[in-house]
């Protein structure tokens, strides 16, 4: 004979199952990876500096979300620009500053103001340069080991500022860091070990880092907690290692997943980590194809990395 179940027994059975659903959704999410690829507003610099609504639409229908403005607000303030990103369903988890450049607590404004969590220099210099900016890529290409002491203690000081405003400062490496210093160091390891780790995390390109001769696998796995932000340039040419800028190296910039960088086993590791965003950051100019059009081979190509 079988019994029916009554209403009572059928509610709590079904009130149970309902529980269970929402605790099963709950464990699958955070065991799937929530990361999903962002990117570097200075690929689309040009285009969103002539349609700034319109590149954003653009960005969104190819899949991103996460937006990483690079400085400028396409004529807007930071608030402003937040809006427009907001409206087109997207965020700005990070953004780069011209920090060393500008007002540093100015800038932490529109870090707020952007309501981003990272707020990241793309280069620290250490001095102005001379005569303007006409000095700025000599500069850089000549820092030292004082040099980079410097940047370290300017980083120090920009992330005990960002912490005021509730913001974590980041340093966002090129390859020029990668300058042997003398007595088994270079800039980055020298601006790593003189950084506090509370003040100062890292947004590691890993295109950059490869191109000046770094391991960015053994870099990353020595400091985890040290990389939440990662950038995904690609290069078709790593020999010999190149730190400096301006050269013909830039003019080997590829989509990702059409250089060398081994990106595969990186992402691997960076998801072991817990590293919170990925974030793609390939230079114009664009070989036979438009800044959208390379977006999206980007985004296809880091987005089936991630799973």
């Amino acid at each position: 004979m079988v019994m029916k179940p009554s209403r009572r027994s059928f509610l709590v059975t079904s009130a149970a199952a309902a529980a269970g659903m929402q605790m099963f959704d709950s464990l699958r999410l955070f065991a799937e990876p929530a990361a999903r690829p962002g990117i570097q507003l200075y690929m689309v610099g040009k285009e969103l500096a002539a349609d700034a609504p319109g590149t954003l639409a653009k960005l969104a229908a190819i899949g991103y979300r996460a937006i990483e403005p690079s400085g400028t607000y396409a004529g807007r303030t930071a608030a402003e620009f937040r809006k427009l990103v907001e409206d087109t369903g997207q965020h700005c988890p990070a953004g780069h500053f011209p920090f060393g450049m500008g007002d540093t607590d100015k800038l932490l404004d529109d870090a707020s103001a952007l309501g981003v969590r990272y707020a990241i220099s793309s280069l620290l210099p250490p001095r102005k340069p001379e005569g303007g900016m006409a000095g700025f890529l000599p500069l850089i290409n000549g820092l030292g080991r004082d040099d980079f002491k410097r940047m370290a203690q300017m980083a120090n000081e920009i992330g005990e500022k960002a912490q005021k405003h509730g913001i974590q400062y980041a340093y966002h490496n090129h390859n020029i860091e990668f300058r042997d210093c003398g007595n088994g160091e270079t800039g980055y390891s020298i601006i790593v070990k003189e950084t506090d780790p509370k003040l100062v995390k890292f947004e590691a390109d890993l295109g950059w880092m490869a191109c000046g001769g770094g391991d960015p696998m053994a870099l990353i796995s020595a400091a985890p907690e040290r990389f939440p932000l990662l950038h995904f340039k690609d290069f078709d040419e790593l020999k010999p290692p190149v730190t400096t800028l301006g050269t013909d190296r830039q003019n080997h910039i590829v989509e990702l997943g059409r250089g060398i960088v081994p990106f595969k086993a990186l992402v691997a590791q960076a998801k072991a980590q817990h590293v919170e965003h990925y974030i793609v950051d390939q230079d114009p100019p664009f070989r036979g194809k438009t800044a959208f059009e390379a977006a999206k081979i980007d985004f296809d190509y880091l987005a089936g990395l991630l799973g």
